[in-house]
């Protein structure tokens, strides 16, 4: 399988802390990897790393084709319409036609004249992973899917990244603090705590381990099967 993105011994710090600490990471293409933990992991130092937004003092980092990042908290331009927070996705290009998005994401199609500020936290959710994808990515980067959204909403948007990974081939790294959601949704996790990689395989075997379940699940694994 051909990388899309590769870390190697990776390491961020802010001054003197070190928020990343030797950190090795692959997704392949096609693939869609998990990375989950507690608050203060280092989670979103990782994805903000991996797109440039900071710098690492060591390791190496590669990212084969475009990257797009979902961030945290969605960060949409809320007086924009829906329309327009899709077409800066595609900034800089001159492909900035946004049908196939609306395509591929037809619950956006109602709301593509609203303004951004006035969308549930789902729908805006939907705008982010729309923008994203309309740089034409070959991954995409989620931070925190799930965040502030109710388990309805979280579900929908989960089916529709399955969907688009399936339909597309657009690698995934899903970051993401409910670790049940990611061990459904992707077929490969690591573990990232206090800034390193203490576990990693296939979502299934890590669903099994007794340490992931009790940190992750609520639970040993014979109270979540």
């Amino acid at each position: 399988m051909t990388p899309v993105i590769e870390m190697a011994d990776l390491v961020v710090r802010y001054g003197s802390a070190t928020a990343l600490d030797q950190v090795s990471l692959t997704v392949n293409e096609g693939e869609m990897v998990a990375l989950i933990g507690p608050n203060g992991a280092g989670k979103s130092t990782l994805v903000n790393t991996l797109s440039g937004i900071i710098r690492p003092a060591a390791g190496t980092l590669r990212v084969a084709g475009r990257l797009a990042h979902v961030p945290e908290g969605r960060q949409l331009f809320g007086d924009l319409t829906v329309d327009d927070n899709l077409r800066l996705g595609a900034w800089g290009s001159k492909q900035r036609d946004t049908s196939w998005v609306y395509d591929l994401l037809p619950g956006l199609v109602r709301l593509r004249g609203r303004r951004a500020h006035g969308l549930s936290g789902g729908e805006q959710q939907m705008v982010a992973m729309g923008r994203a994808l309309m740089g034409r990515p070959e991954v995409i980067a989620v931070d925190e899917l799930s965040l502030g959204l109710a388990p309805m909403v979280v579900a929908d948007l989960a089916r529709h990244l399955a969907e688009l990974n399936a339909s597309q081939g657009v690698a995934v790294l899903l970051i993401e603090q409910n670790a049940r959601l990611a061990l459904d949704l992707c077929t490969r996790a690591y573990v990232l705590e206090a800034g390193r990689i203490v576990a990693e395989g296939p979502c299934e075997e890590l669903a099994r381990s007794p340490e992931v379940a009790h940190a992750y699940l609520g639970g040993p694994i014979e109270e979540i099967s």
